[in-house]
């Protein structure tokens, strides 16, 4: 039993170290892609790079501090604490970043003719800023007292220097990990995004099933079609982070609704690994799912890894019509129809003793001069009785205004 045991902790070390490794190189190869890529500057790719850097943290962060962990290190209470506590805040920002995505992606359908005037790229960022702070403030809340300290004192299983054996159960309660943490902060936000993404496979089906479209500049059958497709990559995204992470949230009830009952070690490190290679699937669905996120791959692995010179990547028109505005262009209304001007009699040149009519003042500042007749023209035309303005005062009128 023991060597079995052992050969588990050791298998369990080496997938860690794996999806350490893969968490990183394809979540930085995400942010990479967007950075080179200015296609995928929205709103939407804001809170994916925000998913990822998460994720990046988990591999380099908390997946060597889960490994140490594993290994039954004797460390301080509170030491042992803040690694529990770093585990969390990421575990909370992500299904935030989720969160965000989601509902971005239901403005986006909801109202694509104002989603750019409402969701702005200072309000996605201020959007980011909000999840993190939520993410650190519920995270942290165990460093404020809500722990095992107590409980380990009143047990006498802690030593007077607060050294213990660093492990999650020893140091998080478990009221708070199930009644704070998953019935208040990841069991909601899931049900809210099962909703969110319903509603919006719904309106984008009825969209496309209809046929009541208003002729603009984009295809409504093309747009809708790429935004269900973008909508299912990210519902993807959702469904794995659910299966990845329920079931070690599943097991904290079991552990404190049913303190007696025994939970093999095997059953909870395939539960903690898949917490953790959640943060490594993400960037697969990307290459797979999202064509824009795949050119970006290919580009990045054959320009600094391959070395060949590749050009470089540019919001192209086919990019434009590949992610069209959902804000078609307002057509211009109609400009009311001028009446016909009659033809009017050559005028001859006013000589400086003729009366200066007010009307014809006006008619002179509307249009542009124009040459005067040649000399001969002008010459006739001083034979010719000059045109009193008093014989058409409505045209004169109506072109004053």
């Amino acid at each position: 039993m023991p060597g079995a045991l052992l050969s588990a902790e050791s298998l369990y070390i080496g997938m860690e170290v794996v999806i350490a490794l893969a968490s990183v190189i394809g979540n930085v190869m995400v942010v990479w892609a967007v950075k080179i890529n200015k296609s995928l500057r929205d709103t939407t790719f804001c809170f994916i790079v925000s998913l990822a850097l998460a994720d990046i943290a988990v591999g380099a962060l908390v997946i060597p501090l889960a490994i140490t962990i594993s290994i039954g290190l004797q460390t301080h209470f509170y030491s042992c604490l803040l690694v529990a506590c770093t585990v969390l805040v990421l575990t909370q920002s992500s299904i935030l970043a989720l969160l965000a995505i989601a509902i971005d992606r239901y403005l986006r359908v909801k109202i694509p003719t104002r989603y750019k005037r409402v969701v702005t790229p200072r309000r996605a960022g201020l959007a980011v800023v909000i999840c993190w702070t939520v993410a650190f403030i519920v995270g942290f809340t165990p460093m404020l007292g809500w722990n095992n300290l107590r409980r380990l004192q009143q047990n006498g299983s802690i030593s007077s220097d607060l050294v213990i054996t660093c492990q999650f159960e020893n140091v998080i309660s478990m009221d708070y990990m199930v009644y704070f943490n998953f019935f208040g902060w990841v069991l909601p936000p899931l049900l809210l995004m099962l909703v969110i993404y319903a509603e919006i496979f719904y309106m984008i089906h009825k969209q496309l099933n209809s046929k009541k479209f208003t002729t603009s500049h984009t295809d409504p059958n093309k747009y809708y079609d790429k935004e269900l497709n973008l909508a299912k990559s990210l519902a993807l995204v959702l469904f794995l982070f659910a299966i990845s992470w329920l079931p070690l949230h599943i097991i904290n009830c079991i552990t404190l609704f049913c303190p007696e009952c025994k939970k093999p070690i095997v059953l909870i490190y395939i539960a903690i690994l898949l917490t953790h290679g959640n943060s490594a699937v993400n960037p697969i669905v990307y290459a797979f799912r999202i064509k824009k996120f795949r050119t970006a791959f290919q580009k990045i692995w054959q320009q600094y890894f391959c070395c060949k010179d590749t050009p470089a990547l540019e919001i192209q028109p086919s990019d434009r019509k590949e992610m069209p505005n959902p804000e078609p262009k307002q057509e211009t209304p109609p400009q009311p129809p001028q009446p016909p001007q009659p033809p009017q009699p050559p005028q001859s040149p006013q000589s400086p003793q003729s009366p200066k009519s007010p009307h014809m003042e006006t008619l002179k500042s509307d249009p542009p001069q124009q040459e005067p007749p040649p000399p001969e023209q002008q010459q006739d035309q001083r034979t010719e009785p000059p045109q009193q303005p008093k014989e058409h005062p409505p045209l004169l009128e109506h072109n004053a205004v």
